[in-house]
């Protein structure tokens, strides 16, 4: 399905693995959803705030997130980031077969923020995050980064290891936003355009069925005549299930198969607060001198 990189991709690609290495994290599936996404939106997040992954996987589902909400400069923390869903539906595969549901996240951290190099993660950490490969989302968006997809059954929360800003001349010791998108499942739209086979299937015509039968890559074909008498054939996706039969009389824009969708996108967004150590300890001394008064 993804057999359709560049030579300019690759180099895209090239770099990130380089950005891993250098980082210490194991190498990433280039077969990855996120990859769809970095290739047709160039940020990650509009200025509406609707996250690039919600125009692929268009049901909405929740998602949770947890990290401190204050941090001291130069510290490794954990995001976590959960998204529920029934272990026991299935989805459609590409092949229309049924197969369980994989996940995914993205992370969008305040500039400076970054994850934490492998040999600074302590080791109750790393048994956490589980072997988990994290992607950047592009050379520009450089606190972003992507997880996934990964099997749904093996991780029940995503950890992502965030290492904050080191003290500097240009740190800032303000609140600033985090955001988070989660999906499960996959999606109903390709970042081209084109739909999935993860989806209802509509008449684009008034008329009657006159002929249902195989179509390409085990889908179907739904031939419907039209009351001028052309013949309109609607091209339905492998694993669908069709809500129609022949002879049946049917109306534009009416669904000809059942919704196979049991996924869906989510997200959130919270603040960090980076701590300025300095004003920390100057309020503890503070505080003692009050309480021994």
């Amino acid at each position: 399905m993804f057999n359709f990189f560049s030579k300019k991709f690759f180099s895209i690609i090239e770099k990130f693995a380089l950005f891993s290495l250098l980082s210490g994290f194991f190498a990433f599936n280039v077969n990855a959803y996120p990859i769809f996404a970095r290739q047709y939106f160039s940020s990650p997040r509009e200025v509406s705030g609707r996250i690039a992954c919600s125009y692929c996987h268009l049901a909405q589902k929740p998602i949770e997130l947890s990290l401190p909400q204050s941090v001291f400069p130069n510290t490794i923390f954990e995001a976590i980031i959960k998204v529920p869903y029934d272990k026991n539906l299935k989805q459609v595969s590409g092949q229309g077969t049924k197969v369980g549901l994989n996940i995914g996240a993205i992370l969008i951290l305040p500039e400076g923020f970054t994850l934490a190099p492998i040999d600074r993660i302590p080791a109750s950490l790393r048994a956490k995050i589980n072997n988990l490969s994290f992607l950047p989302y592009n050379n520009t968006n450089k606190s972003t980064f992507l997880v996934g997809p990964v099997s749904g059954d093996k991780y029940d929360q995503l950890v992502f290891p965030v290492l904050s800003p080191d003290y500097g001349n240009n740190t800032s010791f303000l609140k600033s936003s985090v955001y988070v998108g989660g999906n499960r499942g996959r999606g109903q739209i390709y970042p081209n355009g084109e739909k999935s086979n993860n989806n209802i299937f509509t008449s684009s015509v008034t008329g009657v069925i006159t002929e249902i039968k195989p179509g390409v890559k085990n889908g179907f074909d739904v031939v419907i005549e039209t009351k001028d008498g052309t013949s309109v054939i609607e091209n339905i996706g492998a694993g669908a299930s069709l809500s129609v039969k022949e002879g049946q009389q049917i109306f534009a824009d009416q669904p000809l198969t059942t919704d196979p969708n049991v996924g869906g996108f989510g997200q959130s967004e919270t603040e960090i607060m980076l701590q300025n150590p300095i004003r920390a300890k100057n309020l503890i001394v503070f505080t003692f001198f009050i309480l021994l008064a």
